[in-house]
């Protein structure tokens, strides 16, 4: 049984475009990491859907470095949002103006 390349990169835009939706719409910072990593784990959808299609690596491999890259990302990402609730007591984007202090 053999899922058509369609399938997957009709999951993969509905699950990127969830991401950006969230990233345009939620305020709280958490929620717009989630929703970057949703978006991240969209396109690797998409990668091991075109690397089953065509019968390469290549694709397992990128998915391989986004992981990565994601991770690295939660790491910071997660760091920042601590420090700055740490100071600010919020992790609402409207309440966080960085540049006055």
């Amino acid at each position: 049984m053999v899922v058509p390349l369609e399938y997957y990169l009709g999951v993969s835009v509905a699950l990127f475009s969830l991401g950006v939706i969230g990233v345009l719409v939620r305020r709280n910072v958490l929620v717009i990491l989630m929703c970057v990593e949703m978006m991240l784990n969209a396109v690797n959808l998409a990668f091991i859907g075109f690397a089953d299609y065509f019968k390469a690596v290549d694709g397992q491999m990128f998915v391989f470095f986004v992981m990565t890259v994601a991770a690295a990302e939660v790491a910071v990402g997660l760091a920042l949002v601590v420090a700055i609730f740490r100071n600010r007591a919020t992790v609402y984007v409207d309440d966080l103006n960085l540049l006055k202090w």
